[in-house]
């Protein structure tokens, strides 16, 4: 299997644990993940401080020794790779994914990196993932659902499952993020429906 390259856009939505658990996964894929490139919006930054304080705002400075390659972009740096249709990444996740960001995607507006990588996502017939964070849901938010939908996206509500008696906020959390690495075509290890988790290979989770 070749290895993915994955742009990942975090916005100011609620629900900075689902970004976390995302990122820590991503990381652990060393088989299946070449590289992820991360595109923070500032919202994004002050909820992951109100919400995850005191674990910090993920940085340059905070990545350690991986085995995955990680590298962080300015929300305005249209030089990223992945700010053209010609990059060879081929899987863009937004988490979570406020409605706000979710508009402009649907309407085609590329006012910084995070729209503008999914802009060139859909543009080249690729895999898009929007985490949606919001409830209730107007009209209005349906209608920019539908619209990423018919374009080629795929919504996938951060809205957790319980059938697996997940024991913390994290494990809660990984409900929805291993079925948004499983929409990736990553093998993770995940609860299924009527069946036992499946185990996984050195190196996954």
């Amino acid at each position: 299997m070749k290895k993915q390259k994955i742009i990942v856009g975090i916005t100011g939505a609620s629900g900075a644990i689902y970004a976390k658990v995302l990122l820590d996964k991503l990381a652990a894929l060393k088989d299946q993940v070449e590289e992820v490139g991360i595109v923070m919006s500032d919202n994004a930054k002050q909820v992951w401080e109100t919400e995850l304080h005191p674990t910090p705002v993920p940085s340059p400075k905070g990545e350690g020794k991986l085995d995955v390659k990680i590298n962080f972009y300015n929300k305005n740096d249209f030089t990223a790779p992945f700010a053209s249709g010609s990059s060879d990444f081929r899987t863009m996740i937004v988490c979570p994914c406020s409605m706000g960001t979710l508009g402009r995607i649907s309407g085609g507006i590329s006012n910084d990196l995070i729209t503008r990588a999914a802009d060139v996502i859909l543009k080249e017939r690729r895999k898009l993932i929007l985490v949606a964070r919001e409830t209730p849901l107007s009209l209005i938010h349906i209608n920019n659902m539908k619209a990423i939908t018919e374009a080629g996206g795929i919504i996938c509500p951060a809205t957790p499952s319980f059938y697996s008696k997940p024991k913390d906020f994290e494990a809660l959390a990984a409900t929805v993020i291993d079925r948004v690495l499983d929409l990736c075509g990553l093998d993770v290890k995940m609860y299924r429906w009527g069946a036992p988790p499946k185990s996984s290979p050195k190196g996954r989770t």
